[in-house]
């Protein structure tokens, strides 16, 4: 819905400010157009409204601009913050999202305010300190303190709460995170990644491949065609492609051919690594059909496997590029095959001796096999991207800021695949496959000695799933343990690990860019309704027969 909006806005051609009657009649055009419910009235208004604002507020230095939060994401029962005449003193306990959000706003010049509601909102208006605000907050009060931002013709942009109660709520912070860096400094912020992406998958039909690695001649060839082109999220070869752009004058300019061989040799290396997994954790199926070796044999499989591996280094070692840089690149991709075969070879030798492994241990496994793709990918196109002069002196200072981010990004990842075979049991299934999981870890950490669940959790790490114990009722049993609460806690920590790694990025390109990718990759937020304590502030307050805001 946020993309349409954007869309639905560009072609409209619309100028701010637009009062709430026209922008309520301009949200049901655009949910009628989009065959939307039109419940969604309001919560479209904010898109719409946040898409008529967003140029002005990018072109607002972060010092003129005011960062509104509510004190109801804080834990209430433990927070130890205190509160004065204008709102919450946050304590800096790291309990809440509070500190990180401030932090980093904070950090960028913001001026933070830790309250609510639109008598706040007149005030800081009416300074005259503060020319643009991002308020986050529930739908009512983000509803009563419009008229106010409309009058003044202030750029403000809003970001609903998921849920209501006003105790210990959520926010997408990936969303606020993309607005409060929002800056024209940053020519990536046009970017549709979905687009973008959309063009990087179409390096892999068959046509494409043929052209980038040359017409297959043998077997082996064509099964390594047939293999790169099947189904697949792309994520690394995008990453190539979009931190090469981000680091361009014009990161909307056409992207080179040689990249597009660069990508590909990543794409490449990856697959190959899917074909050595596959034979040795003996999976029968991948993307929905028969694994290489199910369908050819593991001696062609392998050697399928090996052929993309020396495919990738050849496409790197055939790139323009300086010398010295081709001699990089192709480091940098040995280093990353070396990290990922240790942690692959750290869990082949766990499933030779199979016990049970600490959260740590996991997490460590994560780090070698899920963690060196990433940095593979965005690192090749840095190192490309300094063939250019301006770039070669920097190269290395990004690299070291790609590699944290990298790090961070691969285990949250990783964690997230975890939780979705929990979910969906999808194939591969690490859990059905009865190999190590952080759930399964964190599970047999906090389940206590002697208990039934200890014993079935236990059986399972040792690779025997007992009789009777479904994948459901494992979920079920991790649940009551929390360990899939706290592997989703980890997986929001880890995230913002890598949204801390780009603190210190300077291109601003750069930073804004790796930082959408981060909500591309885990984008699934959900709503989940409304500021229940608001509606009955707002109803208690209205005239008599006065209706509700629509």
């Amino acid at each position: 819905m946020l993309r349409a909006a954007g869309r639905y806005v560009q072609a409209r051609t619309l100028v701010p400010p637009v009062s709430m009657e026209e922008l309520r009649g301009i949200s049901r055009e655009f949910l009628e157009a989009e065959g939307l419910d039109s419940a969604y009235v309001n919560y479209a208004a904010i898109l719409l409204n946040n898409e008529l604002w967003k140029e002005s507020l990018a072109a607002i230095p972060f010092e003129r601009r005011l960062l509104l939060l509510p004190k109801c994401l804080r834990v209430e029962e433990t927070c130890p913050a205190t509160f004065d005449e204008i709102g919450m003193l946050c304590k800096k306990c790291g309990s809440c999202p509070i500190h990180e959000i401030q932090t980093a706003a904070e950090k960028l010049g913001y001026a933070v305010l830790v309250a609510e509601g639109s008598p706040i909102v007149m005030a800081i208006i009416e300074t005259g300190k503060i020319d643009a605000i991002i308020g986050v907050s529930c739908m009512n009060v983000l509803e009563r303190a419009f008229p106010h931002m409309e009058a003044a013709a202030i750029p403000g942009v809003a970001i609903p709460l998921l849920q209501d109660d006003c105790r210990e709520t959520a926010v997408d912070e990936d969303w606020i995170w993309e607005m409060i860096h929002l800056s024209s400094d940053d020519r990536t912020r046009r970017l549709d990644l979905e687009d973008f992406r959309h063009r990087v998958e179409t390096w892999f039909r068959p046509e494409a491949l043929s052209e980038i690695l040359g017409e297959p001649e043998s077997e082996t060839e064509r099964i390594g065609h047939e293999w790169m082109a099947r189904a697949g999220k792309r994520w690394r070869p995008f990453l190539t492609v979009a931190v090469h752009q981000a680091l361009q004058e014009d990161p909307s300019s056409e992207i080179p051919a040689d990249l597009r061989k660069i990508a590909v040799a990543v794409e490449c290396f990856h697959k190959a690594s899917l074909v050595h997994d596959d034979i040795e954790d003996e999976d029968e199926m991948r993307y929905g059909e028969e694994t290489l070796h199910r369908r050819h044999g593991v001696p062609v499989a392998l050697n399928a496997g090996d052929f993309l591996l020396g495919e990738g280094y050849r496409l790197l070692s055939e790139s323009s590029a300086p010398a010295e840089i081709r001699s990089e690149m192709i480091r940098v991709a040995a280093r990353g095959h070396r990290l990922l075969s240790l942690g692959q070879g750290a869990e082949l030798c766990w499933a030779a001796r199979p016990r049970p492994l600490s959260s740590r241990n996991v997490l460590d496994i994560f780090r070698q096999k899920t963690s060196p793709a990433f940095e593979v990918a965005l690192s090749l196109g840095v190192l490309y991207a300094s063939r250019k002069e301006g770039l070669r002196g920097r190269a290395e200072t990004i690299r070291s800021l790609v590699e944290r981010y990298s790090q961070a990004l691969g285990v949250a990842y990783q964690i997230r695949d975890d939780l979705g075979d929990l979910s969906d049991c999808q194939d591969p299934s690490d859990l059905i496959a009865l190999r190590p999981t952080l759930p399964l870890a964190i599970g047999h950490e906090r389940a206590r000695p002697g208990t039934e669940e200890k014993e079935i959790l236990a059986s399972v790490w040792n690779r025997r799933m007992p009789e009777g114990v479904t994948v459901a009722r494992l979920r079920k049993m991790l649940e009551r343990l929390g360990a899939v609460k706290r592997s989703r806690e980890l997986m929001e920590a880890y995230k913002k690990e890598a949204v801390r790694a780009l603190w210190d990025v300077e291109s601003p390109n750069l930073k804004g860019l790796l930082r959408r990718v981060i909500g591309k990759v885990f984008g699934d937020a959900q709503i989940q309704g409304w500021c229940d304590e608001f509606e009955a502030r707002n109803a208690a307050g209205r005239e008599a027969g006065s209706p509700p805001a629509a």
